[in-house]
């Protein structure tokens, strides 16, 4: 699993839900399967119930690495999106270090376990431990597969992301600018992914004060998320949220409340009002009533918001506490 960071606040349902797994043997191949059927569902729990069998299978079966270090990454990952980091870190470690052992530091899959743990470390806020894994991470690939492809443009985008975070700006922008040109050649410009890096070119320049470059950016981002995957999936809805908040940052209250309401009510028909992701809605518009002075109705938004995220990831989760 190569994650992506994105600039785009992803948050992912956890349920707690009762895991009934049949007696009779499975491979590795079905429980894998069940376990990425449930972390793409957001549920986490589940998930690392099915990556652990998968792992402890793995080990039966004459101690299959190649096997056993996906699974290590994968349940790692269940836990970072649950926010138990603690939990995650040795996996990603365990994973990383089995890797180098088994097939050097100039390897694909090498350079994926960088990847991942530098992520987890941007995560942690810890981004002077995640900028050189990322570096790394960027030229190991760029070494065995070069630059042609799509995991390539997503170890950019990585790298450059955490240039935002660090408040490195004019080191994202060719990076950004990259990402984007090579997504526009291998995927053509009416790709979800390159929309991706339109809305994220426009977060940087958004960070950056430039709002005359931003705004069309996130346009042109809209109109390609509309086209492709329409007007009701929640990725059009989050890229809603990335103009509303500009809208919101320069002043322009009345537009941010109508897009952040418009996501809200996309999220809500499609989601459902228990969702993690209905719950940034609802924090968006808290936090813009709060901007303009309306504390009774952001509180009211904040409490539901806090309520949801409460439910789903527990007391001790960064969002709860956010």
């Amino acid at each position: 699993m190569v994650k992506n960071t994105l600039l785009n606040l992803l948050i992912i349902s956890v349920l707690s839900t009762a895991l009934s797994i049949s007696a009779k043997a499975q491979s590795w191949d079905d429980l894998n399967e069940r376990m990425m059927a449930n972390y793409n569902a957001g549920k986490m729990d589940s998930a690392i119930l099915y990556g652990k069998q998968a792992l402890e299978l793995a080990k039966k079966e004459g101690g299959d690495m190649f096997h056993y270090t996906i699974s290590l990454s994968n349940i790692a990952s269940s836990y970072e999106s649950l926010g138990k980091y603690e939990n995650a870190e040795p996996l990603y470690l365990e994973a990383l270090a089995i890797r180098k052992k088994m097939l050097g530091t100039d390897h694909p899959k090498y350079s994926i376990s960088l990847n991942n743990l530098a992520s987890l470390y941007q995560s942690m806020g810890k981004y002077a431990k995640a900028e050189p894994l990322f570096v790394e991470a960027l030229a190991i690939r760029k070494k065995t597969v070069g630059v042609e492809n799509a995991e390539y443009a997503t170890f950019l985008n990585n790298l450059a992301s955490i240039y935002i975070f660090m408040g490195y700006y004019q080191k994202a922008v060719p990076l950004f600018f990259e990402t984007m040109a090579i997504r526009k050649r291998i995927l053509g410009t009416e790709h979800p992914d390159y929309a991706a890096s339109v809305s994220n070119l426009g977060r940087l320049y958004e960070y950056m004060g430039n709002y005359g470059k931003a705004e069309p950016l996130y346009g042109e981002a809209l109109a390609i998320l509309k086209k492709t995957l329409g007007i009701e999936h929640p990725s059009y809805a989050s890229a809603l949220d990335n103009m509303a908040f500009m809208y919101e940052f320069v002043g322009n209250y009345s537009k941010s409340m109508q897009l952040y309401t418009d996501a809200l009510e996309i999220r809500k028909k499609n989601l459902g009002p228990k969702h993690p992701e209905y719950a940034i809605s609802l924090n968006n518009i808290a936090s813009l009533y709060e901007s303009i002075g309306e504390y009774e109705k952001a509180e009211s938004f904040y409490t539901e918001a806090m309520a949801i995220r409460k439910k789903i990831f527990g007391d001790q989760h960064p969002t709860y506490a956010s």
